[in-house]
């Protein structure tokens, strides 16, 4: 996820990512994504379980912001916000 400018990188993991985009969204939950307005989703995948999910996360995090930048890219070059595509899944 990223904010408005696309200034601002947040990776995380979630069970219920149309859940956890609404509450980033509506700033729900105090803490980064709140203090950085982090509101579009411009990036996801989905996981094979918990511990595969929580790996990606970690191997996605570690890695450079142009690594990320590039990986938002690849499926998504006009870094338009998904929300809409994943609450009609």
């Amino acid at each position: 996820m990223t904010n408005f400018t696309n200034s601002v990188l947040y990776t995380g993991v979630t069970n219920d990512l149309v859940r956890r985009v609404y509450e980033h969204k509506n700033k729900l939950i105090k803490g980064f994504t709140s203090k950085y307005n982090i509101i579009k989703l411009v990036y996801y995948e989905e996981g094979e379980g918990a511990y595969g999910a929580i790996s990606r996360e970690k191997q996605i995090k570690a890695g450079s912001r142009k690594k990320k930048i590039e990986l938002i890219n690849s499926i998504n070059p006009e870094w338009k916000d998904l929300w809409e595509d994943i609450q009609n899944e």
